[in-house]
């Protein structure tokens, strides 16, 4: 491992679920650009690549966060980046879902998310400087039938990261969004499923599981994800969102420039749903 003595100027990056996928993938990306990376993980991996540093985390208790963070502020006396990773996904109708299950959802989605900001924000200021990335998805933009709470929770980490980049913008700080669309990843097979399903639903929710199938097939890879994270941390002057892969820039197009109801139609018919 990397001696902060040793490379002084180094600088220091969290990855938070960097176990898998796209966290993996943008730890790795950071640590090749030059970054001394932290991937943080609820329980140690079995294997990691060497270069990346394991910081034992869970977002969802702030005593795991505070010690997390304060380990790598003792190790390195710097935090320059922050990339919020750690999410979970839930496919289920709004109506399928219990609150307990959706306050589980928001517990790592949105406030794992703002316990790591928090945890950060006082060493960044007193540099004067650093980047938080938030990693949203394409579902922060739009609607998505049978992803109501998840999309939900990420339109939340959408405002959320824009409001605070105009609080912390004059301490050096900037904070980004990365939206990705669908990509190749275990986030999709581990979908978490309803937790009250209801046979009202079970066969439009069935044939949109079966579009995301289809659409999983040709999704984008968490490389590609890893570029454009990288690109958000390390631009000068970033701007407030980045898209990742095609599918993610032509959702964010159609959905500023097409007309409400002929978006609403073509939704509908590509998720398979009754007109």
């Amino acid at each position: 491992m990397a001696d902060h003595q040793q490379q002084p100027d180094r600088p220091v990056a969290i990855v938070t679920g960097a176990s898998t996928g796209i966290g993996e993938a943008s730890a790795r990306a950071l640590q090749a650009a030059g970054y001394r990376v932290f991937g943080t993980y609820r329980r140690a991996p079995a294997t990691m690549s060497t270069d990346v540093e394991c910081l034992i985390c869970d977002v969802t208790r702030g005593q795991s966060v505070e010690v997390a963070v304060g380990e790598v502020l003792a190790r390195t006396g710097r935090i320059d980046l922050l990339v919020n990773n750690a999410g979970v996904g839930l496919f289920a109708g709004a109506e399928e879902s219990s609150l307990d299950q959706a306050k589980s959802l928001f517990d790592v989605n949105l406030f794992g998310m703002i316990r790591m900001t928090k945890a950060v924000l006082p060493a960044m200021r007193r540099q004067r400087r650093g980047r938080i990335v938030n990693i949203s998805s394409i579902m922060g933009l739009i609607p998505a039938p049978y992803s109501a709470l998840y999309a939900s929770s990420k339109h939340a980490v959408e405002g959320y990261s824009e409001s605070l980049d105009h609080e912390v913008r004059a301490s050096g700080v900037r904070v980004v969004l990365v939206e990705p669309a669908y990509t190749r990843t275990h986030f999709e097979s581990n979908l978490i499923k309803a937790d009250q399903p209801l046979d009202e639903y079970a066969r439009a929710r069935s044939n949109a599981e079966e579009v995301i199938r289809d659409v999983m097939r040709t999704a984008d890879s968490p490389d590609l994800v890893a570029e454009v994270v990288l690109k958000a941390s390390t631009v000068a002057n970033p701007r407030r969102r980045y898209t990742a892969g095609r599918m993610a820039g032509q959702v964010s197009l159609l959905r500023r420039f097409v007309p409400e109801h002929a978006f609403d139609k073509s939704l509908r018919k590509q998720m398979r749903l009754p007109a």
